[in-house]
């Protein structure tokens, strides 16, 4: 009988000391990393460090990034200098030399004659690159920062590099020359190759941003169950489709150069800008011969269910319109709020989806004291409360209904509200080009170009990207709480047929209810057949003692209806303005006070400058 005392207490020393061996790892895995990875990566043993399944393995690349950036900063710098020297400013001194070397224009912004498709790759190249500085640890890629407080100082500067690292990529298409092609078509190329061979190398991103709020290594392992593994492919391959709007920038200009070079030896390049402008000029005049024409002609015609569901849809959705051309501003607009549309998107994506896998992955059985706090009592099991909770709040299958759903919508949303709103901007351009004026306050009165509208004129391509991005964030989050409301009040409660929390409350407060649908019913229908009479064609009042009673009687029940009707009203403001806020072409503020909002006072003024200057 001693060897089962002694095997028990070989056992029991082992589990001490296995426990004690554990208990040491644990401490020290808890000094270097938050408490939250121990849900997602298993406890190393042994000093052996276990590499989680789905983890991301840092990327090394041949060559160093810092090493790429600082060749393209250089060659861009030369480019810069050889096109200063192909434009010459004759202004100072006119007999010197020919003049002498000057700063080339990046983008000829109100040139009406001049490609816009370059400024629009450019300016989408731009931004996908300053949109890639939010998740990555080093905004300067030839600087390695270790102390986290200099890094916001770096994001500020960096903010400055990228749009002088594209200022020679730009303008080498404003200096007509076959030199200045031959330039754009080496700077080009070799951009696109920097960043091909990079994503090539690398196509994998494994920094991300942790709960912590600094960027870390992704994790996949334990963090991502069966259900959720379509979704790891988008985070590890995060900063490849971030730069599929740069990679598509920067391989239409590494096209544009090379056949512009082609075309500048044959000695077209001179003639094309008169020959798009006289075309354009011709153009525009026979589409308004014929607008005229056609409108004397379509008043005795009588129109059909189809010619109204077309001028609706014109009015609605916009068409390109022989004779008229945005201007090079809205054109950049509309390719900057796509572009933003997209890369916010992927970052709500990327940045929200992995924190919901975490909060699935912590739900505990105490969430059903947390429901029957609030009255929802799903299950008398608590494990399948939790398998509930789970399956509803982040999605069965890893489909994330909420929150994918939500997104969807707002940028659905928000791509039809850029549509619509270019039709406004045609119908302004064109009314304020005729003379007329709009309702837009004493900012259209004065045709000549002011400091205010210099101002407004510069930043408004820069202001409507911020107004997508920032509408774009409020409508996901109104819609994915409206969406989660959604789910554990009504869709959830009526599939499992159980907790019908909406429903008892109808049937406890249907008297309410019933009494205010009443009161507004029986007073519109007085109000039709009771106090209402037509004398002689004309609509009056009657029976007015029967109506001074009735309004006095029912105030108490209107002042409830009222409180609805207020909380109606705020819910659709909400959902006004944040739908509308990325717009600028409408004023979120009552017309007397709409000078007062910045996007439509910055709007007005633009349409000033471009009015004057085109």
């Amino acid at each position: 009988w001693l060897f089962p005392s002694c095997s028990g207490s070989e056992e029991k020393g082992r589990r001490m000391s296995t426990q004690a061996a554990g208990n040491q790892t644990s401490s020290g895995a808890t000094d270097d990393e938050d408490s939250y990875d121990s849900w997602y990566i298993d406890e190393p043993q042994g000093g052996q460090e276990l590499q989680p399944e789905g983890l991301v393995p840092s990327c090394q690349p041949s060559v160093p990034p810092g090493l790429y950036h600082a060749c393209l900063a250089v060659l861009s710098i030369l480019v810069l200098l050889l096109l200063a020297m192909l434009v010459r400013r004759r202004q100072l001194w006119p007999h010197c030399g020919h003049g002498r070397p000057g700063l080339p224009s990046p983008v000829d912004f109100l040139a009406g004659d001049r490609p816009r498709t370059v400024p629009a790759a450019v300016f989408m190249v731009l931004f996908s690159s300053l949109c890639l500085l939010l998740p990555t640890e080093d905004p300067l890629p030839f600087l390695s920062l270790t102390s986290p407080p200099g890094r916001g100082l770096w994001k500020i500067l960096a903010l400055l590099y990228y749009p002088a690292l594209y200022y020679p990529l730009a303008a080498c298409a404003t200096v007509r020359h076959g030199a200045a092609h031959l330039l754009g078509s080496v700077l080009s190329w070799a951009h696109l190759g920097v960043q091909v061979w990079q994503r090539a190398e690398c196509p994998e991103s494994p920094k991300v941003t942790t709960d912590s709020g600094r960027p870390g290594t992704a994790r996949y392992g334990a963090a991502a169950s069966a259900s959720e593994a379509p979704f790891v492919p988008i985070y590890k391959y995060y900063s490849l489709l971030a730069s599929l709007p740069l990679l598509l920038g920067l391989g239409f200009l590494s096209l544009w150069y090379p056949v512009q070079l082609v075309r500048s030896f044959s000695h077209g390049a001179a003639t094309g800008s008169k020959g798009l402008q006289s075309s354009y000029s011709e153009e525009y005049l026979r589409t308004l011969l014929c607008q005229k024409k056609l409108k004397s002609s379509s008043h005795t015609c009588k129109r059909g269910f189809a010619s109204r569901a077309w001028i609706y849809f014109r009015h609605s959705v916009y068409i390109p319109q022989r004779g008229f051309r945005l201007p090079l501003k809205l054109v950049l607009s509309v390719t900057l709020t796509g572009t933003a549309i997209y890369q916010v998107a992927l970052l709500l994506l990327v940045g929200v989806v992995p924190t919901i896998q975490k909060v699935r992955a912590g739900i505990t059985t105490d969430v059903s004291y947390l429901l029957a706090g609030f009255g929802i009592v799903l299950s008398e099991d608590r494990q399948e409360v939790v398998e509930l909770v789970k399956h509803h709040l982040c999605g069965g299958r890893g489909e994330h209904v909420c929150y994918i759903s939500a997104l969807v919508l707002s940028c659905l949303l928000t791509f039809l509200m850029l549509v619509h709103s270019l039709v406004t901007h045609r119908t302004n351009l064109q009314a304020l080009h005729r003379g007329g004026a709009l309702d837009m306050g004493p900012l259209t009165q004065s045709p000549h170009p002011s400091r205010q509208a210099i101002f407004c004129w510069m930043s408004f391509t820069a202001y409507q990207t911020a107004f997508t991005c920032l509408g774009l964030l409020v409508q996901q989050i109104l819609f994915f709480l409206g969406t989660l409301t959604l789910a554990f009040l009504v869709f959830m409660p009526m599939l499992h047929g159980r907790n019908l929390l909406l429903l008892h409350y109808l049937k406890s407060s249907w008297p309410f209810w019933l009494t205010l649908v009443l009161a507004v019913t029986l007073q519109n229908v007085a109000a039709h057949w009771v106090f209402l009479d037509t004398h002689h064609g004309r609509p009056g009042l009657t029976n007015r003692r029967v109506l001074y009673a009735a309004t006095f009687l029912l105030f108490p029940v209107n002042v409830l209806v009222g409180a609805m009707v207020a909380a109606w009203r705020v819910l659709l403001s909400a959902l006004y303005n944040a739908v509308h806020l990325g717009r600028m072409d409408l004023s979120l503020l009552p017309p007397r006070a709409a000078t007062l909002d910045p996007g439509y006072h910055t709007y007005c003024n633009f349409l000033k400058m471009e009015v004057s200057q085109s």
